[in-house]
């Protein structure tokens, strides 16, 4: 567990110092209500009413964004650290497996061109996790839960939601915006600075883990693009079942109570939000036959 948990403050950390790493679609009144929140001042057109020099505005907004390119490229890097710390399963079937699944489920979603890598890293802990970019990784303890590709499916959908609707960018983007007033303020620093400066909190907000909308989101998300590419849309729910039957003060399964909502809250915001919208498909597989079995 403790071995995980330097894994996951590893993995919030790189993403924060890799520089120009979140888009801040900002524009200059709302950075001035920003100011004026943190000061008590007034603002007038915006950050002027606080004596600040809107060139030092312009550089923050001008080095706090990213185009998708930069995203892939700083989501290969969060990736690769990761993987310094916990290897993929030295299995290459498995792995072709898994990227051959994320692929096809990826592929039914509103961002299909992104370079999309997945694979399982060699953790008995419950969890999965996404790098912007299209990077998925789930645990060795995660897939052993797993009974047929209908499941996988609808695990790898789940991270795909979170990639597709940019989580992890969205959430620091609305929580750095005070933060990057009060340096304003204080130093009149330039955007390479600011951003410095967002290391620390945004490696807090990574390791408290992701809204619980967002969670509810991204688990609608992968049921539907699991229906999409022919799966049992209910593969997911399958999994949140059997995570609910994992002993709750197992080792394994700590950290995902820590950073997930519980899977019976999910299930049931599964079930709100679905209804009985897909219970008349037909002809979805669950290919237990064809799903990957460990070795091991």
């Amino acid at each position: 567990m403790r071995k995980w948990g330097a894994i996951l403050v590893l993995f919030a950390a790189v993403a924060m110092v890799v520089p120009m790493v979140y888009a801040f679609e900002l524009d200059l009144k709302r950075l001035g209500d920003a100011l004026k929140g943190v000061t008590g001042k007034k603002s007038d057109s915006s950050a002027q009413g606080l004596g600040l020099d809107l060139n030092d505005v312009k550089n923050v907004l001008t080095a706090a964004r990213i185009s998708e390119q930069d995203e892939i490229r700083i989501g290969r890097e969060i990736a690769g650290n990761l993987l310094g710390v916990a290897p993929l399963v030295e299995d290459a079937a498995l792995q072709q497996y898994v990227n051959k699944v994320g692929r096809w489920v990826a592929s039914q979603s509103e961002r299909p061109d992104l370079p999309w890598r997945f694979g399982v890293i060699d953790s008995t802990d419950i969890n999965a996790f996404a790098a912007p970019g299209g990077h998925v990784l789930i645990t060795k303890g995660l897939y052993r839960l797993l009974d047929n590709e209908a499941q996988l499916a609808g695990v790898l959908g789940h991270e795909i939601g979170h990639v597709v609707r940019k989580h992890h960018l969205d959430i620091l983007q609305k929580s750095s915006m005070i933060d990057i007033g009060k340096d304003l303020v204080k130093d009149r620093v330039g955007g390479g600075d600011v951003i410095k400066n967002l290391i620390g909190n945004g490696a807090e907000i990574c390791a408290r883990g992701l809204d619980k909308n967002a969670e509810y989101e991204a688990d609608r998300i992968g049921m539907i693009l699991a229906a999409r590419a022919g799966y049992d849309p209910y593969g997911l729910a399958d999994v949140l079942q059997a995570i609910g039957h994992v002993a709750k003060d197992s080792s394994s399964i700590r950290l995902l109570f820590k950073t997930h909502p519980l899977p019976d809250d999910r299930l049931l915001r599964l079930g709100e939000a679905m209804g009985e919208r897909l219970d008349t498909m037909t002809d979805v597989l669950q290919l237990r036959e064809r799903f990957y079995r460990l070795k091991n």
